[in-house]
């Protein structure tokens, strides 16, 4: 079975460069990883585990999200968040190349290492992993996730579930996600000698509060565009 491979390539303030190939499972949408002998004590599902994980110590010995971002904290643990680096994504279908912080590059390859990582409930966004779009603004973001959940809940409608036209549900999916992101802080803090990947893991964070409280700001600002609809 063929997978949906994403790389990102960073081109560091040295001139260094690091790449990271991601490889999703086109069915269930998760990342596709390769057996490590070398987990950190930081990955263990007990240290700083989120107050809302579904998972016990005595059945699951490892955090799904903590061991799909592992490679990436190791990498980037020497730089700062202002760093200026050259990102280049590079998927089956296109490439884009942009020079920008190395906390814009990490939070991006973040977001989606953490929406495919098998943890339940940032399982909600493996559609957008497996149409990613690296980089993005609020706004596309919003429109995204938007979208994502309308359309689920067409799925459910198929299925005789009682759909949420309201989109009243994303709130408790993102407030579970704030929770996750804050584990993920102190986990994160304890690996990092630097800020980068942390301050990356907060970006994603402020991401996740806009869509939580501003998301009806957001579309308001592009119903206009829909008008032909009406």
């Amino acid at each position: 079975m063929d997978t949906i491979d994403i790389e990102y390539k960073f081109k560091l303030p040295d001139n260094a460069k690091e790449s990271f190939k991601i490889r999703l499972n086109p069915e269930s949408g998760e990342i596709v990883i390769p057996p490590s002998i070398d987990l950190p004590e930081w990955t263990r599902l007990g240290f700083e585990q989120c107050p809302n994980c579904p998972y016990d110590t005595a059945d699951t010995t490892y955090c799904p999200a903590a061991v799909c971002i592992v490679d990436l904290v190791r990498c980037f643990n020497g730089l700062v968040s202002h760093d200026r680096v050259e990102v280049e994504i590079i998927t089956n279908e296109r490439r884009l190349v942009k020079k920008t912080a190395i906390q814009n590059g990490i939070s991006s390859l973040m977001g989606l290492l953490i929406a495919a990582s098998g943890c339940p409930h940032s399982a909600y966004f493996k559609p957008m992993a497996r149409f990613h779009l690296p980089l993005s603004e609020p706004i596309e973001t919003i429109y995204r996730v938007a979208t994502m959940y309308l359309l689920a809940q067409y799925f459910r409608q198929e299925q005789n579930m009682l759909p949420d036209q309201a989109l009243e549900g994303l709130t408790e999916i993102y407030r579970n996600m704030q929770i996750i992101n804050n584990s993920l802080a102190k986990r994160i803090r304890a690996a990092s000698e630097t800020d980068s990947s942390v301050n990356a893991l907060v970006m994603l964070d402020m991401h996740a509060q806009t869509v939580y409280y501003v998301i009806e700001d957001y579309l308001d600002e592009i119903r206009p565009m829909f008008s032909a609809y009406f």
